[in-house]
């Protein structure tokens, strides 16, 4: 499996003022950087929406609460799975027993 790209805020920011300013077209520009084109254009959307001070806040990881959140979501849907195998575990043992 492909480990996830990430990139810096700086990188974000040049990526953007080159798509903007150079004459060069968006997929040459892509394939230099070692991206694709469609994600320059998502950087320059939430550029253009939030700002240059607001904008890439972090490593795209969720916030600290969201990510609990999801985290015991998992688990109780591992916790569910796992109870299900028991029940199913217990009917067939007393089948048996009797």
């Amino acid at each position: 499996m492909k480990k996830r790209q990430s990139f810096t805020k700086e990188f974000k920011l040049e990526a953007v003022r080159l798509l903007e300013r150079s004459d060069k077209p968006a997929a040459d520009l892509a394939r230099e950087l070692g991206i694709k084109r469609n994600q320059l254009y998502k950087w320059q959307i939430q550029l253009s929406a939030r700002g240059k001070e607001d904008v890439f806040p972090g490593h795209g990881r969720r916030a600290g609460s969201e990510a609990e959140v999801a985290r015991l979501r998992r688990a109780v849907a591992c916790l569910q799975e796992e109870n299900e195998i028991l029940k199913k575990a217990a009917r067939y043992f007393a089948r048996e027993s009797s």
